[in-house]
């Protein structure tokens, strides 16, 4: 019998710098892979545990570090496709891949003899004269088994894996309103003296999204190259605004609405937080940060609005000035900003980006 071909993602990359082959994968591909990538990944484990020798750097921590090879490479490829060009049937896979990544991650964290070997090798770590890096490594390992609920009686555990299955399928979930509403919404303008200030090559991409999209006129969404550019050279400050508030009030109606999806992300993530001994959610997250605490946080924000504020403020009155000038007879507002910024900088310095686009091709 002729053996099956192996899916690509368990197959050495033939392309340039063994980027992902997107133009070889199936949707079909990713749940069998996941499940396929998830068993390697669990027998590489086994291994570790059911290593006879005591626990040391090499044998458990770099071993740990160097499994789950094609499991990072199928969810990799399948999180980025998902980010950048979703649809209904990806949206299905990541709701059945993200409970089986979940479920797999606690799998691993929650493990009492895995974890036991772990701490074995960070109690003897000032006897081990490893580098820099390598402690780095060691800590780092260490502290994804504690924070992700190691030390948590039985119990707790398991009240652990529902909570974090729950963020991981609400966090997809405001991801997914988001990017659908973002792909949904379109501005179409039928009367082209509206679009005045909008260069032809731009407004010849828009002509040509209306005629996909079986629309007449000029057609603009969300995206950042549709979006950008209008809020920056369209001279018509209604059509500018549309966009903007359409821009910025992205999931918050109807049946995208992520408001919801919010108050119980919110909370779950309180919830993780308490059992895990975190007075909130900021301080869980940033404890194993640079930033340490939120007091830091707040600190250092503090900071850089003393040090930015005045600039700032003189920035806001300059466009303002320069708008008045050209004679807009009302306060600058977010919609504004960018069509009077723009100009601003093209008065003074002569320089556009549409003036420097024929030399980045």
């Amino acid at each position: 019998k002729q053996k099956m071909e192996e899916p690509i993602f368990f197959q050495e990359y033939q392309t340039p710098r063994e980027t992902i082959p997107f133009d070889k994968i199936r949707l079909d591909d990713y749940v069998p892979s996941v499940k396929e990538a998830i068993k390697r990944h669990d027998a590489e484990i086994d291994s570790i545990i059911n290593n006879t020798a005591p626990a040391t750097f090499e044998n458990t921590i770099v071993a740990l570090e160097r499994s789950g090879k094609y499991l990072s490479r199928v969810l990799y490829a399948f999180y980025n496709l998902l980010s950048a060009e979703t649809s209904a049937e990806m949206d299905s896979i990541a709701n059945e891949i993200s409970p089986l990544e979940t479920e797999h991650s606690n799998n691993i964290t929650l493990n009492a003899d895995l974890f036991r070997r772990v701490a074995t090798v960070y109690e003897q770590r000032d006897s081990l004269k490893l580098t820099k890096e390598q402690q780095r490594l060691l800590q780092k390992n260490y502290d994804a088994f504690v924070n992700n609920g190691a030390n948590l009686s039985e119990a707790d555990k398991e009240i652990y894996r529902e909570l974090s299955k729950k963020i991981s399928l609400l966090g997809l979930q405001f991801g997914q309103n988001v990017l659908n509403a973002t792909n949904q919404y379109k501005l179409v303008v039928s009367d082209e003296s509206r679009l005045e200030g909008l260069p032809q090559v731009l407004k010849d991409v828009a002509a040509k999204k209306a005629e996909e999209k079986g629309e007449c006129g000029w057609l603009f969404d969300l995206s950042y190259p549709s979006y950008v550019p209008f809020m920056k050279y369209v001279n018509d400050r209604e059509l500018r605004k549309e966009l903007y508030m359409a821009y910025n009030t992205k999931a918050v109606s109807g049946e995208l609405d992520n408001r919801p999806v919010i108050t119980e992300l919110v909370n779950a993530r309180l919830q993780l937080a308490n059992l895990l001994g975190h007075k909130e959610y900021a301080s869980y997250v940033l404890s194993r940060r640079m930033a340490e605490n939120k007091e830091n946080v707040y600190d250092l924000l503090q900071k850089l609005l003393n040090a930015y504020k005045n600039s700032a403020t003189n920035e806001v009155c300059e466009i303002q000035s320069y708008a008045l000038s050209q004679g807009a007879d009302f306060e600058i507002m977010p919609w504004d900003w960018s069509f009077y910024a723009d100009k601003l900088k093209d008065s003074k310095y002569g320089v556009n980006d549409e003036l420097l686009k024929p030399y980045f091709e």
